[in-house]
């Protein structure tokens, strides 16, 4: 096995993660009592809550920048990254969230597209010269960029979109930058939802997880996606977690783009008997997962949709309502209560979800569903209580 493979024993999760109310010794088909109190699961599990074969939020292709009448004084404008506008993604499910926004509140809006990374700045400029007063951008190859122009253009509000910016501490950036929010994710909630799934279909008693990078919110997928096995399926529920080591040649491309380092590390989680994967930031796993007639989770969107290559083994993706972010970030706009900081979404927000369970839908029995249901009460209702760092 390889040396990179370190195991998620469930006592470092107790230690680094807090299940308040929820046992971790639940069996797969009877819920823990404490788990969730006095709820009810419903037999009609709501849309907006549960993935059906219809997804819960849906990006629009893109359409030519639109006017509509009304609150014209505020004029929005999104620089995607390079991926593209229609990119099934972060960058459709923003302008879609800002086209619902010009609609119900008048706002004049516009995008433009980034070809290369030194578009960023220069694409940032051409809105503000055009007057845009509030100006959106997607990703954290974008971050830079938008702090640097944040800074030139203080009258002009910024938002980006799953990038840490933290005025309160300076830990990233100039605390003094008042005008710049970060609209972020709630990756332990989707992570722990993530777990429930994989524990619920898992035959082998071992699910896993790969990542491309260690960071805190790899690290919180992680951890919460092993909670969310163990308090589906028990303590007996064994976990892996694996590290992709090598790197892309280009900088400016992410690493879990790269299938071949994913795959070759799923792989030797695979032969140890993993037989659900859940790739977080490692579209590789989720190849190996597929090529091994296993199952895999995806992550951030519905890769059902971005990543073709392993449809038939997605049974859902962690979700990131990228589109619900920025409708009611601009909702702040209007309002006048709009802030500098970290904005984040939940599943109390709607800000995340899993995404539809689609080719799965009809082999996930009716209680796990129900499950799952239960698990994402529990985290709105605060019953099920996820302390990660």
């Amino acid at each position: 096995m390889s040396k990179r493979l370190w195991f998620i024993q469930a006592a470092l999760l107790t230690a680094t993660l807090s299940l308040t109310a929820c046992s971790l010794t639940a069996s797969p088909t009877t819920a823990p009592t404490a788990a969730v109190q006095s709820t009810t699961v419903p037999t009609v599990i709501p849309a907006a809550d549960q993935p059906t074969t219809a997804p819960v939020t849906t990006a629009a292709v893109a359409q030519p920048t639109t006017v509509q009448p009304g609150n014209i004084s505020i004029k929005v404008g999104l620089v995607t990254n390079v991926s593209g506008l229609n990119d099934q993604a972060f960058n459709q499910l923003a302008w879609a969230g800002i086209q619902k926004a010009a609609t119900d509140m008048g706002f004049k809006v516009k995008f433009v597209e980034s070809t290369q990374p030194t578009d960023y700045e220069k694409n940032i400029d051409a809105l503000a010269t055009e007057g845009y007063n509030v100006i959106i951008t997607v990703g954290s190859l974008m971050g830079d960029a938008t702090v640097l122009k944040a800074k030139q253009y203080p009258n002009i509000k910024f938002a980006i979109i799953d990038s840490d910016y933290l005025p309160s501490t300076g830990a990233q950036y100039d605390a003094n930058l008042t005008n710049l929010t970060s609209l972020m994710f709630a990756e332990e909630q989707m992570g722990f939802l993530a777990g429930v799934l994989a524990g619920g279909m898992s035959k082998s008693g071992f699910v896993c997880s790969i990542s491309s990078l260690k960071t805190p919110r790899s690290d919180r997928y992680i951890m919460s996606f092993r909670a969310g096995a163990v308090w589906q399926a028990g303590e007996d529920m064994k976990g892996m977690n694996n590290y992709i080591n090598i790197q892309t040649t280009d900088s400016n491309i992410p690493n879990f783009m790269d299938p071949t380092g994913g795959k070759d590390t799923a792989q030797d989680l695979i032969n140890a008997g993993c037989d659900v994967i859940f790739g977080v930031a490692a579209n590789g796993a989720l190849l190996a997962a597929k090529e091994n007639n296993l199952m895999a989770i995806g992550f951030d969107v519905d890769q059902y949709n971005t990543y073709p290559a392993a449809q038939t083994a997605l049974l859902s993706s962690t979700k990131k309502n990228v589109d619900v972010a920025v409708y009611n970030y601009l909702k702040t706009v209007a309002d006048g209560s709009v802030q500098a900081g970290i904005i984040t979404g939940t599943l109390q927000n709607g800000g995340v979800s899993l995404a539809p369970f689609h080719d799965w839908d009809s082999q996930i029995p009716v209680d796990l569903k129900a499950r799952i249901q239960q698990a994402s009460d529990g985290i709105k209702n605060g019953s099920i209580t996820l302390d990660v760092p």
